[in-house]
């Protein structure tokens, strides 16, 4: 029987990076992917594919330019579902061909085949040829990632009814198209389609979307969206989904209301991939969605030796976060010693606009009785923003009174996912609203939205008191630090890669 240091299952980001990771380390690692590639769903049907369709749609489009020529402005009159999947494929390959090459050049074994447990430390795997092998790890990392959840109830049918694995393989862009679902997946897709000129329509029996993003980003983001006339249908429930002999769909609402359409995103949650682990063979055991719990220090389940990471165990769901669990899996499964990680960090919603966060919202800041400010900039209030042609796009930085440090940072507009990080480090490295105020950032850029959302909080709060200066600002009593520096709580839904 072969044996190894780390046995990894799945290529996603969580398993990719820690196979990297223990691979450095010294370690005798293997990966088992079930897929036709290396790269698991982050790779090709996740993350890169939906960030890919939204670049290219945004860019065939002409959406950027729109703000000076007009919303009847396009680059490409006529785009087909071929020009967007021509440039996925291309990305893909590439995105293939990086982690093949990591692999080599770490001496990481890959075999394609799918695992299951046949004791808590060996692993059966069936190859392509069906030829069965079984390998033993001294420790064993499950990185399956999540499928998308499929009722029965829904007439799934790869074409006009579809999940979010099989929309990226449609033959032709609809006309209109209804999404069941407004999580971060719905969301995302819904505004991609929405830029390309589909009428959409958003169903979700809850009230409200994005429940984890601060409220008044959120309320200007759904703002934008019914600017251009996308439908939001909150607090209903879909009742039935019929295709009809025409070949569109029939959608019934439970308040009655039916919507035809030509095209159905279901789009309402993901499963844990575990079904066909064999689970029970190891001592395991996954809750009804097919996640697996871990301590979040270690990633350990509640059998030593083998762990966990990425979307499989849940919260937040997020390939830049399963990344990092890998890594920390990783090493504690091989010996190392693993650092706790920072704090905050940023969540990245791909969607039109792009919104992202990092930190506290102001929801958490009344919650645990902690008095702040706020600043606001606007991205049109920015010379950048008018070279842009931007008239949309808002930047909220949220500082504690009592310390003056950031708290939080919540942006929703063009760049969001790359300005965040500005924000993020100020935030993790306990900056205060002068951090802001006194620096220089380049002119003219989006950037300069901070100095502006600092200049906007440092007016309401003033100037420090003489006899104490910033540094002191910085130096946190044990009660601030406790307040103030708690993690936020968990949200009770992720973003997904």
């Amino acid at each position: 029987m072969n044996e190894y240091d780390l046995i990894v299952v799945g290529s996603g980001p969580a398993g990719r990076r820690a196979a990297i990771q223990a691979a450095k380390l010294d370690k005798k690692v293997l990966v088992i992917e079930q897929g036709r590639r290396v790269g698991g769903v982050s790779v090709h049907t996740g993350t890169i594919p939906s960030k890919t369709l939204r670049e290219t749609a945004l860019n065939l489009s002409g959406w950027r330019e729109r703000g000076f020529y007009g919303r009847a402005y396009r680059v490409k009159q006529e785009i087909s579902a071929e020009d967007l999947r021509r440039r996925l494929l291309i990305t893909l390959d590439h995105e293939v061909e990086v982690l093949e090459h990591q692999f080599a050049r770490n001496r990481v074994q890959h075999i394609r085949g799918k695992a299951s447990f046949a004791a808590p430390d060996t692993l059966e795997v069936l190859k392509e040829d069906n030829e069965t092998i079984h390998v033993r790890g001294k420790s064993i990392l499950l990185a399956v990632g999540t499928t998308p959840f499929r009722p029965d109830s829904i007439p799934f049918d790869g074409k006009t009814v579809v999940d979010s694995d099989e929309l990226l393989e449609i033959d032709e862009l609809p006309r209109s198209m209804v999404v069941i679902g407004a999580g971060v997946i719905g969301i995302e897709y819904a505004t991609i389609f929405s830029a390309l000129d589909t009428a959409v329509t958003v169903i979700d029996p809850k009230s409200t979307i994005l429940d984890f993003i601060d409220r008044e980003i959120v309320e200007d983001f759904t703002y934008q969206l019914r600017d251009r006339n996308m439908k939001l249908l909150l607090g209903q429930k879909v009742d039935k989904v019929e295709r009809l002999d025409d070949g569109k769909v029939l959608v019934t609402v439970d308040t009655g209301r039916k919507i035809t359409t030509d095209m159905v995103l279901y789009a309402a949650g993901r499963t844990g991939a575990t079904d066909t682990l064999k689970l029970a063979a190891a001592g395991l055991e996954a809750d009804s969605r097919g996640r697996l719990k871990v301590n979040p220090e270690t990633f350990e389940t509640a059998v030593p030796g083998i762990y966990a990471a990425g979307d499989v165990v849940g919260f937040p769901s997020l390939a830049s976060t399963s990344m990092e669990q890998g890594r920390v899996a990783a090493r504690v499964a091989v010996g190392a010693i693993a650092k706790e990680p920072q704090k905050y960090f940023p969540y990245g919603i791909y969607a039109v606009p792009e919104i992202s966060t990092c930190g506290l919202t102001e929801e958490e800041m009344k919650e645990r009785g902690i008095p702040y400010e706020c600043g606001i900039a606007r991205f049109r209030e920015t010379s950048r923003g008018h070279i842009m042609g931007l008239d949309t796009g808002l930047l909220k930085l949220i500082f504690s009174l009592k310390t003056r440090r950031l708290l939080g940072v919540h942006i929703v507009g063009e760049g969001a996912t790359e300005l965040v990080h500005i924000g993020q480090a100020v935030l993790n490295l306990k900056g205060t609203v002068e951090y802001f105020v006194e620096n220089t950032f380049n002119y003219p850029t989006l950037a300069e939205a901070y100095k502006i959302a600092g200049l906007d909080a440092w007016n309401r709060m003033g100037e420090l008191p003489k006899e104490a200066p910033v540094a002191t600002a910085q130096r946190l009593d044990t009660t601030a630090t406790s307040t103030d520096e708690a993690a936020a709580p968990e949200k009770k839904k992720a973003a997904s890669k």
